[in-house]
């Protein structure tokens, strides 16, 4: 089976990682593998270094349409927005088929072309019930399939682990990790942190992330000394063997990547019932879930967790037995399985 993947995004955040690890299992379940990218892209390095893919870089979704690129394909995979423009002008120019996977739950846009890209596509997948549902309200007709991500392994350096260990010495280490964009909560964090920060100060707060919210979340914590701002991180494998407890308070989500990525590392989780987070998160089986916006009880649960020995053992044992149903050797089998009987159903 020969597949192009696309995904024009020019960082390299969950999405693109996400992406990367299919491919990977892909290439090791015998694929033939077309790959689109954004040069500027960090994906770019990574497919490269794979050696085995056929790398096509594109700086924008009206470039590279020659035929020879997919005239072996059996079908597009598209992995975000502005790529699913570039696998549209494919199917109308060389009737290849695509489908698309969409990861976050906003609304969907209403541009013609937005709307002419979805009709087109021959399935639309979605990484939660929450996304699924807002691909019905707009897409009724289409063939709809909900296929988690999968979460992302990184390598642990002992060394940089009992360093961040020693920097937070005697303290159970707190995490959230995102990039800091309003719709994920960190004011919420900060506010269950100055909540904490007498009761129990023992408890420490590390934010690791950059973006345009970070100086306003830096004046929201201000004077607080179990607040540290720690920056966007490469090494999220270290962070995850560091930690005690993940929160990821979002406000919307389409799945949560960090958050099977921290299952899968051994880690409680605590997150909002928001988006897609209940598909993974099951209310005291495999983490705790809180209202958006609610740092009352965020700070509670995680006083709790701290506090009860069993309840986070009991915690950790859940999150890793979720972590396992979407592991990527599941995720990719659930896509070969579509694939097949697309092509078939257009042959």
């Amino acid at each position: 089976m020969h597949i192009c993947h696309v995904n024009l995004a020019s960082g390299f955040s969950g999405g693109e990682r996400q992406t990367l690890t299919l491919i990977k299992q892909q290439l090791a379940m015998g694929y033939r593998l077309t790959v689109v990218v954004n040069p500027k892209s960090q994906l770019a390095d990574e497919i490269r270094a794979l050696e085995q893919c056929q790398l096509v870089l594109c700086k924008h979704y009206t470039r590279r349409h020659e035929r020879s690129i997919t005239a072996t394909c059996d079908l597009v995979h598209v992995h975000e927005g502005r790529a699913i423009y570039w696998a549209l002008l494919q199917r109308l120019l060389h009737n290849v088929p695509y489908i698309v996977t969409r990861r976050i739950d906003n609304p969907l846009k209403k541009k013609w072309l937005s709307q002419l890209a979805y009709r087109k596509a021959s399935a639309l997948v979605g990484l939660s019930s929450e996304i699924i549902h807002q691909l019905e309200k707009h897409y009724p007709d289409a063939k709809l399939v909900k296929i988690p991500s999968s979460p992302v392994t990184y390598p642990v350096s002992q060394d940089k682990v009992e360093k961040i260990k020693a920097q937070f010495h005697r303290k159970f280490l707190v995490i959230h990790a995102a990039n800091m964009y309003a719709h994920k909560g960190f004011d919420v964090t900060i506010k269950a942190a100055r909540l904490l920060a007498n009761t129990s100060p023992n408890i420490q707060f590390c934010l690791l992330g950059d973006g345009k919210e970070r100086e306003a979340l830096e004046l929201q914590a201000k004077g607080l000394s179990n607040v540290h701002f720690a920056g966007k991180q490469t090494n999220m494998g270290d962070w995850f063997a560091a930690a005690d407890l993940l929160v990821h308070p979002s406000y919307s989500e389409g799945l949560g990547s960090v958050i099977l990525e921290a299952m899968a590392a051994g880690l409680p989780v605590v997150a909002t019932r928001a988006g897609g987070i209940p598909d993974i998160i099951e209310h005291g089986v495999t983490g705790h879930l809180i209202e958006p916006g609610n740092a009352n009880q965020l700070a509670q649960r995680i006083e709790d967790i701290t506090q009860q020995d069993a309840l986070q053992a009991h915690l950790i044992a859940g999150s890793q037995q979720q972590a396992v149903t979407c592991d990527i050797s599941q995720t990719a089998l659930t896509y070969q399985t579509l694939y097949q009987k697309i092509i078939t159903e257009l042959r």
